[in-house]
Protein backbone atom coordinates (compact mmCIF):
# COMPACT_ATOMS: atom_id res chain seq x y z
CA UNK A 1 0.00 0.00 0.00
CA UNK A 2 1.48 3.41 -1.01
CA UNK A 3 1.43 6.37 1.34
CA UNK A 4 -1.21 8.04 -0.84
CA UNK A 5 -3.56 5.10 -0.12
CA UNK A 6 -3.06 5.23 3.67
CA UNK A 7 -5.71 7.32 5.45
CA UNK A 8 -4.38 10.35 7.27
CA UNK A 9 -4.74 10.43 11.02
CA UNK A 10 -7.12 13.30 11.94
CA UNK A 11 -5.23 16.52 12.38
CA UNK A 12 -6.62 17.23 15.85
CA UNK A 13 -5.11 13.93 17.04
CA UNK A 14 -1.62 14.79 15.80
CA UNK A 15 -1.23 18.33 17.06
CA UNK A 16 2.43 19.24 17.34
CA UNK A 17 3.44 16.48 14.92
CA UNK A 18 4.67 16.73 11.34
CA UNK A 19 3.87 13.36 9.71
CA UNK A 20 0.30 12.92 8.54
CA UNK A 21 0.22 9.09 8.66
CA UNK A 22 1.73 6.14 10.44
CA UNK A 23 2.59 4.28 7.25
CA UNK A 24 4.37 0.97 7.86
CA UNK A 25 8.09 0.59 7.34
CA UNK A 26 9.52 -1.06 4.25
CA UNK A 27 10.10 -4.38 6.04
CA UNK A 28 6.48 -4.88 7.13
CA UNK A 29 4.29 -7.26 5.15
CA UNK A 30 1.01 -6.05 6.63
CA UNK A 31 -0.55 -2.82 7.85
CA UNK A 32 -3.44 -1.90 10.10
CA UNK A 33 -5.87 0.69 8.77
CA UNK A 34 -8.76 2.25 10.71
CA UNK A 35 -12.06 1.59 8.94
CA UNK A 36 -15.49 3.04 9.71
CA UNK A 37 -17.63 0.06 10.75
CA UNK A 38 -20.87 2.01 10.55
CA UNK A 39 -21.44 2.38 14.29
CA UNK A 40 -21.96 6.04 15.24
CA UNK A 41 -19.24 7.40 17.51
CA UNK A 42 -18.82 11.04 18.44
CA UNK A 43 -15.74 10.50 20.61
CA UNK A 44 -12.65 11.97 18.88
CA UNK A 45 -9.40 10.06 18.75
CA UNK A 46 -7.05 10.98 21.59
CA UNK A 47 -4.11 13.29 20.94
CA UNK A 48 -0.93 11.34 20.27
CA UNK A 49 1.40 11.37 23.28
CA UNK A 50 5.10 10.64 23.42
CA UNK A 51 5.93 7.16 24.66
CA UNK A 52 9.50 6.46 25.81
CA UNK A 53 10.83 2.95 26.18
CA UNK A 54 14.30 1.87 27.25
CA UNK A 55 17.02 -0.15 25.59
CA UNK A 56 20.16 -1.53 27.23
CA UNK A 57 22.74 -1.39 24.45
CA UNK A 58 25.56 -3.90 24.17
CA UNK A 59 27.47 -1.40 22.03
CA UNK A 60 27.01 2.34 21.58
CA UNK A 61 29.76 3.31 19.14
CA UNK A 62 28.48 2.89 15.58
CA UNK A 63 31.11 2.63 12.85
CA UNK A 64 30.72 3.72 9.23
CA UNK A 65 32.89 3.69 6.15
CA UNK A 66 30.89 6.16 4.06
CA UNK A 67 33.32 8.10 1.86
CA UNK A 68 31.27 11.32 1.94
CA UNK A 69 30.98 11.86 5.71
CA UNK A 70 33.84 13.32 7.80
CA UNK A 71 33.69 10.84 10.71
CA UNK A 72 34.02 7.09 11.13
CA UNK A 73 32.17 6.67 14.44
CA UNK A 74 29.06 8.05 16.07
CA UNK A 75 26.80 7.61 19.08
CA UNK A 76 23.04 8.04 19.52
CA UNK A 77 21.56 8.41 23.02
CA UNK A 78 18.05 7.99 21.58
CA UNK A 79 16.23 6.24 18.74
CA UNK A 80 13.46 8.31 17.20
CA UNK A 81 13.20 12.06 17.70
CA UNK A 82 10.42 14.13 19.23
CA UNK A 83 11.45 17.20 17.24
CA UNK A 84 9.52 15.49 14.45
CA UNK A 85 11.22 17.20 11.49
CA UNK A 86 9.28 16.03 8.46
CA UNK A 87 12.40 15.97 6.27
CA UNK A 88 14.54 13.94 8.70
CA UNK A 89 16.62 11.39 6.80
CA UNK A 90 16.84 9.27 9.99
CA UNK A 91 13.14 8.38 9.88
CA UNK A 92 13.76 5.12 7.94
CA UNK A 93 15.89 3.82 10.82
CA UNK A 94 12.68 3.30 12.82
CA UNK A 95 11.67 0.62 10.33
CA UNK A 96 14.46 -1.57 11.74
CA UNK A 97 12.52 -1.60 15.02
CA UNK A 98 9.25 -2.69 13.41
CA UNK A 99 7.90 0.84 13.89
CA UNK A 100 6.65 3.41 11.41
CA UNK A 101 9.03 6.08 10.09
CA UNK A 102 5.95 8.32 10.24
CA UNK A 103 4.28 9.26 13.49
CA UNK A 104 5.95 6.42 15.41
CA UNK A 105 9.32 8.07 14.77
CA UNK A 106 8.07 11.21 16.53
CA UNK A 107 6.07 9.58 19.31
CA UNK A 108 7.61 6.18 20.11
CA UNK A 109 11.11 6.90 21.33
CA UNK A 110 13.80 4.56 22.59
CA UNK A 111 16.07 5.91 25.35
CA UNK A 112 19.41 4.27 26.07
CA UNK A 113 20.06 4.99 29.76
CA UNK A 114 23.14 2.78 29.93
CA UNK A 115 24.87 4.56 27.05
CA UNK A 116 27.44 6.38 29.19
CA UNK A 117 28.50 3.26 31.11
CA UNK A 118 28.76 1.24 27.91
CA UNK A 119 30.75 4.02 26.25
CA UNK A 120 33.20 4.00 29.14
CA UNK A 121 33.69 0.26 28.72
CA UNK A 122 34.33 0.62 25.00
CA UNK A 123 36.78 3.49 25.44
CA UNK A 124 38.65 1.44 28.05
CA UNK A 125 39.43 -1.45 25.72
CA UNK A 126 43.10 -1.95 24.93
CA UNK A 127 42.38 -2.00 21.21
CA UNK A 128 40.50 1.30 21.15
CA UNK A 129 42.10 4.13 19.15
CA UNK A 130 40.56 7.60 19.52
CA UNK A 131 39.05 9.60 16.68
CA UNK A 132 36.35 12.25 16.74
CA UNK A 133 33.04 10.85 18.02
CA UNK A 134 30.06 12.39 16.21
CA UNK A 135 26.81 12.79 18.15
CA UNK A 136 23.54 13.99 16.64
CA UNK A 137 24.15 12.70 13.13
CA UNK A 138 21.06 10.47 13.25
CA UNK A 139 18.68 11.66 15.98
CA UNK A 140 19.03 14.78 18.11
CA UNK A 141 20.78 14.22 21.48
CA UNK A 142 19.11 17.38 22.85
CA UNK A 143 15.51 16.55 21.97
CA UNK A 144 12.94 17.30 24.72
CA UNK A 145 13.20 13.91 26.45
CA UNK A 146 16.86 14.64 27.31
CA UNK A 147 15.75 17.28 29.82
CA UNK A 148 14.53 14.54 32.18
CA UNK A 149 16.76 11.65 31.11
CA UNK A 150 20.16 13.37 31.06
CA UNK A 151 21.75 10.61 28.95
CA UNK A 152 23.66 13.04 26.74
CA UNK A 153 25.16 14.85 29.71
CA UNK A 154 26.33 11.54 31.20
CA UNK A 155 27.96 10.69 27.85
CA UNK A 156 29.75 14.05 27.79
CA UNK A 157 31.07 13.46 31.30
CA UNK A 158 32.66 10.21 30.14
CA UNK A 159 34.18 11.89 27.08
CA UNK A 160 35.53 14.73 29.24
CA UNK A 161 37.10 12.32 31.73
CA UNK A 162 38.76 10.40 28.89
CA UNK A 163 39.77 13.60 27.04
CA UNK A 164 38.06 12.23 23.96
CA UNK A 165 37.12 14.58 21.06
CA UNK A 166 33.44 15.08 20.25
CA UNK A 167 31.55 16.88 17.47
CA UNK A 168 27.87 17.54 18.18
CA UNK A 169 25.06 18.41 15.78
CA UNK A 170 21.76 19.63 17.23
CA UNK A 171 18.70 21.84 16.92
CA UNK A 172 18.13 21.67 20.66
CA UNK A 173 18.66 24.75 22.82
CA UNK A 174 19.14 22.33 25.72
CA UNK A 175 22.79 22.17 24.62
CA UNK A 176 23.19 25.36 26.71
CA UNK A 177 22.79 23.24 29.85
CA UNK A 178 26.09 21.51 29.09
CA UNK A 179 28.13 24.63 28.39
CA UNK A 180 30.24 23.94 31.48
CA UNK A 181 31.47 20.59 30.13
CA UNK A 182 31.71 21.72 26.52
CA UNK A 183 33.65 24.88 27.39
CA UNK A 184 36.16 22.85 29.42
CA UNK A 185 36.61 20.40 26.55
CA UNK A 186 36.76 23.15 23.93
CA UNK A 187 39.57 24.79 25.89
CA UNK A 188 41.59 21.62 25.24
CA UNK A 189 40.60 21.40 21.58
CA UNK A 190 38.22 18.51 22.25
CA UNK A 191 34.73 19.81 21.42
CA UNK A 192 32.78 21.64 18.73
CA UNK A 193 29.06 22.10 18.01
CA UNK A 194 26.98 22.52 14.87
CA UNK A 195 23.57 24.18 15.20
CA UNK A 196 21.10 23.45 12.40
CA UNK A 197 18.94 26.38 11.26
CA UNK A 198 16.57 25.44 8.44
CA UNK A 199 14.56 28.66 8.26
CA UNK A 200 14.20 31.95 10.13
CA UNK A 201 10.41 31.92 9.61
CA UNK A 202 8.86 30.71 12.90
CA UNK A 203 5.62 29.62 11.21
CA UNK A 204 7.43 27.51 8.61
CA UNK A 205 9.70 26.08 11.29
CA UNK A 206 6.70 25.16 13.42
CA UNK A 207 5.16 23.31 10.48
CA UNK A 208 8.34 21.49 9.41
CA UNK A 209 9.99 20.94 12.81
CA UNK A 210 7.04 21.07 15.21
CA UNK A 211 8.84 20.37 18.50
CA UNK A 212 12.25 21.83 17.75
CA UNK A 213 13.20 25.19 19.29
CA UNK A 214 12.19 28.26 17.29
CA UNK A 215 14.85 29.69 14.94
CA UNK A 216 15.54 32.68 17.20
CA UNK A 217 16.13 30.30 20.11
CA UNK A 218 18.71 28.37 18.11
CA UNK A 219 20.53 31.57 17.23
CA UNK A 220 20.58 32.43 20.94
CA UNK A 221 22.19 29.03 21.60
CA UNK A 222 24.87 29.78 19.02
CA UNK A 223 25.56 33.05 20.81
CA UNK A 224 25.83 31.45 24.26
CA UNK A 225 28.13 28.69 23.07
CA UNK A 226 30.33 31.12 21.16
CA UNK A 227 30.62 33.45 24.13
CA UNK A 228 31.74 30.47 26.23
CA UNK A 229 34.59 29.84 23.78
CA UNK A 230 33.04 26.77 22.13
CA UNK A 231 33.61 26.59 18.36
CA UNK A 232 30.21 26.72 16.64
CA UNK A 233 29.16 26.06 13.07
CA UNK A 234 25.86 27.32 11.65
CA UNK A 235 24.35 24.61 9.47
CA UNK A 236 21.83 25.51 6.77
CA UNK A 237 20.42 22.02 6.83
CA UNK A 238 18.54 21.03 4.90
CA UNK A 239 18.01 23.50 2.10
CA UNK A 240 14.44 22.83 0.90
CA UNK A 241 14.07 23.84 -2.76
CA UNK A 242 11.46 26.52 -3.48
CA UNK A 243 10.60 26.70 0.22
CA UNK A 244 13.63 27.70 2.33
CA UNK A 245 16.30 28.32 -0.31
CA UNK A 246 15.59 32.10 -0.53
CA UNK A 247 16.77 32.34 3.10
CA UNK A 248 20.25 30.89 2.55
CA UNK A 249 22.13 34.17 2.86
CA UNK A 250 20.01 35.56 5.71
CA UNK A 251 20.48 32.38 7.78
CA UNK A 252 24.25 32.57 7.27
CA UNK A 253 24.26 36.27 8.20
CA UNK A 254 22.25 35.60 11.36
CA UNK A 255 24.57 32.74 12.33
CA UNK A 256 27.68 34.86 11.78
CA UNK A 257 26.19 37.73 13.80
CA UNK A 258 25.46 35.29 16.64
CA UNK A 259 29.09 34.19 16.75
CA UNK A 260 29.38 31.13 14.51
CA UNK A 261 32.90 30.63 13.19
CA UNK A 262 32.06 28.30 10.32
CA UNK A 263 29.14 27.28 8.12
CA UNK A 264 27.93 24.32 6.10
CA UNK A 265 24.88 23.28 4.10
CA UNK A 266 23.11 20.10 3.04
CA UNK A 267 20.39 19.72 0.43
CA UNK A 268 17.06 18.09 1.27
CA UNK A 269 17.35 14.29 1.23
CA UNK A 270 14.34 11.98 0.88
CA UNK A 271 15.50 8.36 1.31
CA UNK A 272 13.08 5.43 1.50
CA UNK A 273 9.88 6.28 3.42
CA UNK A 274 10.81 9.96 3.86
CA UNK A 275 9.84 10.77 0.27
CA UNK A 276 6.20 9.75 0.71
CA UNK A 277 5.92 11.36 4.13
CA UNK A 278 7.36 14.62 2.79
CA UNK A 279 5.06 14.65 -0.24
CA UNK A 280 2.03 14.11 2.01
CA UNK A 281 3.17 16.95 4.27
CA UNK A 282 3.62 19.29 1.30
CA UNK A 283 0.16 18.44 -0.01
CA UNK A 284 -1.39 19.31 3.35
CA UNK A 285 0.67 22.33 4.36
CA UNK A 286 1.89 23.92 1.11
CA UNK A 287 -0.23 22.53 -1.74
CA UNK A 288 0.50 25.52 -3.96
CA UNK A 289 4.23 24.87 -3.85
CA UNK A 290 4.28 21.08 -3.74
CA UNK A 291 4.74 20.52 -7.47
CA UNK A 292 7.51 23.09 -7.73
CA UNK A 293 9.39 21.75 -4.69
CA UNK A 294 9.34 18.15 -5.92
CA UNK A 295 10.28 19.19 -9.47
CA UNK A 296 13.46 20.79 -8.10
CA UNK A 297 14.19 17.73 -5.96
CA UNK A 298 13.85 15.36 -8.92
CA UNK A 299 15.90 17.66 -11.12
CA UNK A 300 18.84 17.10 -8.74
CA UNK A 301 18.44 13.31 -8.54
CA UNK A 302 18.06 12.19 -12.14
CA UNK A 303 14.26 12.39 -12.17
CA UNK A 304 13.83 10.48 -8.88
CA UNK A 305 12.88 11.67 -5.41
CA UNK A 306 16.30 10.60 -4.15
CA UNK A 307 19.57 9.13 -5.30
CA UNK A 308 21.97 7.65 -2.74
CA UNK A 309 25.05 8.02 -4.93
CA UNK A 310 28.18 8.75 -2.90
CA UNK A 311 29.34 12.34 -3.14
CA UNK A 312 26.04 13.60 -4.58
CA UNK A 313 23.40 12.51 -2.06
CA UNK A 314 24.18 15.45 0.29
CA UNK A 315 24.16 18.18 -2.37
CA UNK A 316 22.36 16.87 -5.42
CA UNK A 317 23.47 17.50 -9.01
CA UNK A 318 22.58 19.80 -11.86
CA UNK A 319 22.08 23.51 -12.41
CA UNK A 320 20.00 24.22 -9.32
CA UNK A 321 22.40 22.39 -6.98
CA UNK A 322 25.36 24.28 -8.46
CA UNK A 323 23.51 27.57 -8.00
CA UNK A 324 22.93 26.89 -4.27
CA UNK A 325 26.59 25.90 -3.85
CA UNK A 326 27.75 29.10 -5.57
CA UNK A 327 25.45 31.29 -3.44
CA UNK A 328 26.75 29.59 -0.29
CA UNK A 329 30.40 30.12 -1.29
CA UNK A 330 29.86 33.81 -2.03
CA UNK A 331 27.99 34.37 1.25
CA UNK A 332 30.50 32.65 3.55
CA UNK A 333 33.37 34.53 1.93
CA UNK A 334 31.56 37.83 2.39
CA UNK A 335 30.73 37.04 6.01
CA UNK A 336 34.17 35.73 6.90
CA UNK A 337 32.88 32.27 7.82
CA UNK A 338 35.15 29.26 7.47
CA UNK A 339 34.06 26.16 5.53
CA UNK A 340 34.79 24.05 8.60
CA UNK A 341 35.95 24.19 12.21
CA UNK A 342 39.54 23.40 13.23
CA UNK A 343 40.43 19.73 13.65
CA UNK A 344 39.96 18.36 17.16
CA UNK A 345 42.80 16.78 19.12
CA UNK A 346 43.14 13.05 19.68
CA UNK A 347 46.55 13.03 21.40
CA UNK A 348 45.14 13.84 24.85
CA UNK A 349 43.11 10.65 25.12
CA UNK A 350 43.52 8.66 28.30
CA UNK A 351 41.75 5.97 30.28
CA UNK A 352 41.22 7.30 33.82
CA UNK A 353 42.51 4.96 36.56
CA UNK A 354 39.92 2.92 38.43
CA UNK A 355 40.02 2.08 42.15
CA UNK A 356 42.74 -0.51 42.69
CA UNK A 357 44.67 0.32 39.51
CA UNK A 358 48.44 0.77 39.85
CA UNK A 359 49.29 4.45 39.43
CA UNK A 360 51.89 5.66 36.96
CA UNK A 361 55.21 6.88 38.41
CA UNK A 362 55.64 9.67 35.86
Amino acid sequence: MSTSEIPEIPRQSRRGRAATTNAPGRYERHDRVAVDDGWPCDVPLPVLRTDVREERPRSVITRNTSPDVPFDRSLNPYRGCEHGCIYCFARPSHAWLGLSPGLDFETKLIARPGAADQLERELGRRTYRPKVLAIGTNTDPYQPVERDRGIMRAVLEVLRDHRHPVAIVTKGALVERDVDILAEMAGQGLAQVGISVTTLDPALSRAMEPRAPAPARRLAAIRELAEAGIPVRVMVAPVVPALTDPELETILSAGAEAGARAASWIMLRLPHEVAGLFRDWLAERYPGRAERVMARVREMHGGKDYSAEWGRRMRGDGHYARLIAARFDVAVKRLGLAPGLPALRTDLFRVPPKPGDQLELF
